[in-house]
């Protein structure tokens, strides 16, 4: 069998080391410089698609488990080769290897946004629309039928596309979840080989320094994807292909949908420029002078250097052997989780995943309809408060280290203790939330007395009696009382005037009460 040598990965034998350089090498300022512009916009990209949460439920008809799949199938396509790549790319071009990723998380992105210039335009329902020569005088309460009214009552199914167009709207989802594997899958070669780049060709006392500073950039990311979804959520889903004034939502509304794809694009189009540096940067550098007596070579970590595989050598003029690779594969894996360090780091991981993940997933959603923002204001407050407190909560954890002089095991076990308090923590958002709204039929009865029970609450009162309402609509219009009606009709309402997002005054019948009504645009 052929045998390794200890620098496999630069390909000096032992006895002929590379050049050595005193100083930080020009090529690894420049590796620096696109490793934290690659990490800002995987980050970007990343905290976008969790903003986009709740507008792609709208836009696709798709339930919040379904979500849930779409926005774990990114580790779904990183879990696939992750272990691949990181231990055969560690043994190849590993600048080349990342620019490849970058370029696959850039057509993951294009390939999200993709539905909305295949499918149909997104139509808003509503339990009243116009016909083609209508007026601003409208009757949400068809209670009688004539044929000079020019605008009528029509079920929400029947407002709604056809059904083979409904069908290939909602089956768009699947290219979101595609995209999301293949971001997966570009993303796994961004940090274990870029870290490890860094940390075999620079100072070993300057090596910490740069990959915090990587690390930071990588938390400035997440800033700004949650700012352009904030500014995506404003835009109507549908701009330049509608006119603007027959809308008549505004992005308060609970069926608005922002323009999701926008940001995609935007996020596409920097991830495939993050990988455009990564070409022209070499297999490797020279090695500083304080790692050429290191026990341990570029290539081998010291998890992995006393791993009976590893003491094969191999000369300098042969090729690298991906055959004989493989066959070390299954005893390095068996070395990592040998190890108590590493094992400890994976339960912390586990738990960060556990209580991080999902909460940042729904985190967005969650403010929307527990504390009646739009979708612009949410992402806007995880953008400005949520991710300044990762970063404090960062900086604290390395002034306690500091303070307490950890070494490896105790940092790890401090990591442990946090992120379990953490998990506990987030508990504590179930005892959380605001007061349910006010809607007549649901959580209040027409005059507005509240604790009844559901057996007593009944869409149809009085004063709808006299029109022929659907139970299954919803557009919400708000009454001077402070109580919210299901839809004008539910509402009483016998005609309305304005055009777009002014439609705002509405007449109940003269049986009830005499209210001034409005479009309701945030629930």
């Amino acid at each position: 069998m052929k045998k390794m040598d200890r620098t496999f990965t630069t390909g000096w034998t032992v006895d002929h080391k590379p050049p050595s350089s005193p100083n930080c090498h020009p090529n690894l300022k420049i590796f620096l410089a696109a490793l934290s512009f690659a990490y800002f916009a995987k980050a970007l990209c990343g905290s976008y698609m969790k903003s986009t949460i709740t507008q792609l439920e709208r836009r696709f008809d798709i339930p919040s488990s379904l979500i849930g799949v779409i926005d774990g199938s990114f580790e779904i396509g990183n879990l696939l080769v992750i272990a691949f790549v990181s231990y055969f790319g560690a043994k190849l071009h590993r600048p080349k290897i990342i620019a490849v990723g970058c370029i696959l998380m850039s057509l993951g992105t294009f390939l999200i946004a993709m539905p909305h210039f295949i499918t149909g335009r997104y139509t808003i329902q509503t339990t009243i629309r116009s016909s083609v020569n209508s007026t601003n005088t409208l009757a949400p309460c068809p209670v009688r039928s004539s044929a000079e009214s020019s605008w009528k009552y029509e079920e929400p199914s029947l407002i709604a596309t056809s059904g083979c167009e409904q069908e290939s709207s909602v089956s768009m989802w699947i290219y979101v979840l595609l995209g999301n594997v293949l971001r997966g899958i570009g993303e796994t070669p961004v940090q274990p080989l870029g870290i490890s780049y860094i940390d075999d060709y620079a100072q070993s006392e300057n090596a910490a320094l740069y990959i915090g500073c990587v690390q930071t950039i990588a938390i400035i990311g997440p800033v700004f994807g949650y700012l352009l979804g904030s500014l995506c959520a404003k835009i109507y889903v549908d701009v330049g292909y509608v006119d603007m004034d027959t809308i008549t939502i505004t992005s308060s509304d609970a069926r608005w949908v922002g323009a999701w794809w926008l940001g995609y694009l935007i996020a596409g189009v920097i991830t495939l420029t993050s990988a455009i540096p990564f070409w022209f940067l070499p297999k490797s550098l020279p090695i500083p002078v304080d790692k050429h007596d290191r026990s341990c070579t570029p290539d081998q970590t010291r998890f992995i250097k006393d791993s009976p595989a590893m003491t094969h050598k191999i000369r300098q003029e042969e090729p690298a052997n991906l055959y004989l690779m493989a066959n070390e594969f299954v005893p390095t894996l068996k070395t990592l989780f040998g190890n108590p360090v590493y094992t400890v780091y994976l339960c912390v991981t586990i738990l960060q995943f556990n209580s991080l993940i999902g909460m940042v997933t729904y985190k967005p959603k969650y403010i929307e309809q527990h504390y009646g923002q739009s979708a612009s204001k949410a992402n806007l407050l995880m953008g400005i408060v949520n991710i300044p407190a990762v970063a404090l909560g960062m900086f604290s954890g390395g002034v306690v280290m500091k303070r307490f002089k950890m070494g490896v095991m105790g940092a790890a076990k401090f990591a442990f203790g946090t992120s379990l308090l953490g998990f506990f923590l987030s508990l504590l958002f179930l005892a959380m939330g605001c007061e349910n709204s006010k809607v007549a039929g649901l959580t209040v009865s027409y005059t507005g007395v509240q604790g009844l029970s559901h057996q007593e609450l009944s869409l149809f009162s009085d004063c709808n009696s006299g029109c022929f309402c659907s139970s299954k609509g919803w557009d919400p219009v708000c009454g001077e009382n402070g109580i919210t009606y299901v839809s004008p009709c539910l509402a009483g309402c016998t005609s309305a005037s304005g055009s777009g997002i002014n439609i705002v005054r509405l007449l109940p019948l003269p049986s009830s009460d005499s209210l001034i009504m409005k479009y309701r645009h945030d629930i």
